[in-house]
């Protein structure tokens, strides 16, 4: 059976205080859109329908930078989860599959939850999604006979012995599409909201001869983002769960809660991460690299074997060989250090690329930007570039060169050549001295005056 999903994105967030619409918020680096689309992605459904509203450009093209194809339509007024729903009919229009209706701002829920789901889909017309709660609260409840879903009570219109159900409703549906939307052409809003409520459709389903259950899932998986405090504790767990799959995937970490991690972050055996270290999206670190205390990492390769850090930043585009030392205080971006060449101090290279065993040394900067246009630096294999080289791109030092220190490299050095730039040193004699009576003098003179 074919699937399609229906994303509910249309809400504003109030709660979360902001101009930003709250499917767009981040966890992991992701949007909340990013993370509900990336959940059901295994199961490969044939269309995927996102229903926007407040913010629907910015919505779009969230939704577009995920998945190309992706179909978006619009609810230009909120009515209900039902009448949400009922804006994908068109776009659902001939298809003969399953739909699963999730939501942008539910970040959590699994593949085998769903694929529970579907499976359940085999004996029952109507599949929701629900979990114990904790703290039932304010949720929807979920009444059932034995394993049928008789129906589904929002709060506001429960009644005291319903309200003390802990089974509770997350939201998700799933039902066949043909199913789904003649339900919802059923459902009316004479209800304490004045809304459509997509919960209604079990209880519809049930009155026509049509079967209902509810699947279980943990609580956590439908955590609900409304509000900033919500979004920390968010991005709290998922951080939590994100560190605990890498360590019992064998990724040492010497103080997990200090390290930050993205959604797509890719580190492998046996490497060492230490204290403070944040990856930011695009990260993969091969087995047996360290990554030391207080560095940040983003849209990178480092590949097995390198150290990183302390206090090293890489940018998007760099690509660490393997056994590629980067030390304290050096910001890679957009450049290829090949196998065994070290990169210890103080240093930038920027759209660059560093032959194997090469050495630089402190204070060198790749000089890549003319205030217009980017250019490259070319260093060769087993090259040593000398402390606080200047190297003003476009340039090349070649296989086996060198640069003395404080040098400024405006032309292309030969293989096996050493190039020095540099001002002849002269002493004057006496005259520090003399500099610092006058200046001195004049201080003086300026505090009376």
């Amino acid at each position: 059976m074919s699937i399609a999903l229906v994303i509910l994105a249309a809400g504003k967030g109030t709660r979360m205080e902001s101009d930003l619409p709250k499917v767009l918020h981040t966890i992991g680096g992701a949007p909340l859109l990013h993370h509900a689309m990336l959940s059901a992605c295994a199961l490969e459904p044939e269309k995927t329908v996102v229903v926007t509203g407040f913010g629907s450009e910015q919505v779009d093209a969230a939704a577009r930078a995920f998945d190309p194809d992706v179909i978006t339509v619009l609810q230009e007024e909120q009515l209900g989860t039902g009448h949400a729903v009922a804006q994908a009919k068109e776009a659902l229009s001939g298809f003969d599959g399953d739909v699963i209706v999730l939501y942008g701002d539910t970040p959590f829920i699994t593949t085998e939850t769903l694929e529970r789901m579907i499976d359940a889909r085999t004996s029952f017309d109507v599949v929701v999604l629900g979990f114990e709660a904790a703290d039932p609260g304010k949720y929807g409840r979920l009444i059932m006979d034995g394993d049928a879903l008789s129906k589904i009570v929002e709060y506001k219109d429960a009644r005291d012995e319903e309200r003390a159900v802990t089974f509770c409703n997350s939201g998700v549906v799933c039902a066949g599409a043909a199913t789904m939307f003649d339900l919802l052409d059923a459902v009316g809003n004479d209800n304490a909201s004045g809304e459509y409520y997509l919960t209604d459709i079990p209880g519809i389903a049930n009155s026509r001869g049509l079967k209902s259950t509810a699947v279980a899932c943990d609580e956590a998986e439908t955590l609900g983002i409304n509000s900033r405090v919500e979004l920390a504790a968010a991005e709290a767990a998922f951080q939590k769960n994100k560190r605990t799959a890498l360590m019992s995937d064998g990724v040492q970490m010497q103080a997990p809660e200090t390290v930050f991690l993205s959604f797509d972050t890719v580190i492998g055996r046996d490497t060492m991460i230490e204290p403070n270290v944040v990856f930011a999206p695009g990260v993969t670190v091969e087995s047996g690299a360290r990554i030391r205390a207080f560095s940040h990492l983003e849209g990178a390769h480092v590949s097995r074997g390198a150290t990183v850090g302390p206090f090293a930043r890489l940018r998007p585009g760099a690509e660490l060989a393997e056994d590629v030392h980067i030390g304290n205080f050096v910001e890679i971006k957009n450049a290829s250090i090949d196998e065994g060449a070290k990169v210890n101090h103080l240093t930038y290279i920027g759209d660059a690329s560093v032959g194997a065993r090469s050495n630089i040394g402190a204070g060198t900067i790749t000089c890549n930007y003319d205030g217009v246009m980017k250019h490259k630096t070319t260093i060769g294999r087993d090259s040593f570039i000398g402390s606080n080289t200047m190297l003003v791109a476009p340039v090349t030092v070649g296989d086996e060169a060198m640069t003395a220190t404080a040098t400024t490299v405006t032309q292309d050095v030969p293989d096996g050549a050493m190039a020095i730039a540099r001002t002849e040193q002269k002493n004057k004699k006496g005259f520090a001295r003399k500099l610092m009576s006058m200046l001195r003098a004049r201080k003086a003179k300026q505090a009376k005056g």
